[in-house]
Order: structure tokens, then C-alpha cells, then sequence
């Protein structure tokens, strides 16, 4: 697991997203370098096949990474997305996505980390239907 103020740092900075509030989404698994957030189905998060929406797979994933690498930062920090790759592999349908993040290799100003994204069917069985390539920035805080 991160270490406790680590981990309450990057559960109090999740919570503050109003996105993932929108979305229902929960933070599921955190340890150092690593991050689980998933996101039940819902009519309003589809696209018109009846699909969890590639916008949904996109933010669940860019929010792993992300939280994943604020994980090992200092306190103080804050953690920005600078670019990301999303290769979509197959249809998203199911009751829930997670996505898995994961550091791939931490520094002092970026941090390069990878997701898989999931989805769940009723049986409980996961299939891989997308991954992401992303670079974050450590950024110090700004007034807002």
C-alpha cells in the first residue's frame, strides 16, 4: 500500500474531482506506483451502440496513470497530464470498466505510466478492451 500520508493525499486529491463524481466512479486499488479506478455501466456513459463511451475509458485510464504517479511524489505536489496514447483493442461492453495504472518510470519533472483498461461482465470475467501510454508532469501548486 503507499505510504499512509501518501495515500490519504491521493485519496483526498480523487475525491475532489467533480469528473469522477459525474461519473460515479471509485478509486478501487491504491498502492505506490499503482492505481485502480472503476465505473459501474450506465445509459448516460455510452455512445450510440450502447457501448461504454471511449471518452469514459479515456478519463478512467488518464485518472490512473495519474493518481498512480502522484503516488510517488512528494507532498506538496501536484501531478498534470502532459500527453497520452489510448489504443482501443475492443468493444467496451459490460456492467463495470476498470482501469489499472501503473508508473512505468518515475522522475523529478515527468513520469511515464501505462494503463489497462477492463471490462467486466456479469459472470465477473475481464477482458482487455483498451491501454494507455501517458506522460505526467509533477507541477507545484498554483493558486486558483
Amino acid at each position: 500500500m503507499a505510504a499512509v500520508g501518501a495515500e490519504a493525499r491521493v485519496r483526498a486529491a480523487f475525491a475532489r474531482q467533480g469528473f469522477m463524481r459525474n461519473l460515479d466512479a471509485r478509486m478501487v486499488e491504491l498502492s505506490a506506483g499503482h492505481c485502480a479506478i472503476e465505473c459501474a455501466f450506465r445509459d448516460d456513459l455510452t455512445q450510440h451502440h450502447g457501448l461504454f463511451h471511449a471518452g469514459v475509458l479515456t478519463a478512467l485510464a488518464d485518472n490512473a496513470c495519474g493518481f498512480a504517479a502522484l503516488s510517488l511524489m512528494p507532498e506538496g505536489a501536484e501531478v498534470l497530464s502532459v500527453e497520452f496514447k489510448t489504443s482501443f483493442l475492443r468493444p467496451a461492453a459490460g456492467i463495470a470498466v476498470v482501469a489499472r495504472g501503473e508508473v512505468v518510470k518515475p522522475g523529478r519533472t515527468l513520469t511515464f505510466c501505462r494503463a489497462d483498461i477492463f471490462a467486466r461482465d456479469a459472470a465477473g470475467t475481464e477482458a482487455l478492451v483498451a491501454t494507455m501510454m501517458a506522460t505526467m508532469i509533477r507541477s507545484a501548486p498554483e493558486p486558483r
